[in-house]
């Protein structure tokens, strides 16, 4: 899978499944701040990338994640 095709799918299901607006999610938006993910929206977007990419996200790794972009460098990461 490509680095444009793991956005694509994040990004579509942020807006379609949680939506967040279409606008806000660019590759610096940061998730918290720009894009408006709280706690709630986070356990949902953890199940969703699990069935989508088939890892399991663990909360420490995530504690650097801060942008739209970094999101995606950690699921490409994962499965590469």
């Amino acid at each position: 899978m490509t680095r444009q095709e793991i956005e694509e799918k994040v990004k579509n299901f942020l807006v379609e499944e949680l939506e967040f607006d279409e606008e806000t999610i660019k590759p610096e938006a940061r998730l918290k701040e720009d894009i408006g993910v709280d706690s709630l929206d986070f356990v949902e977007i953890v199940v969703i990338v699990e069935k989508t990419f088939g890892f399991k996200i663990k909360a420490e790794e995530m504690t650097n994640v801060k942008t739209f972009s970094q999101f995606c460098d950690y699921i490409e990461e994962k499965i590469a």
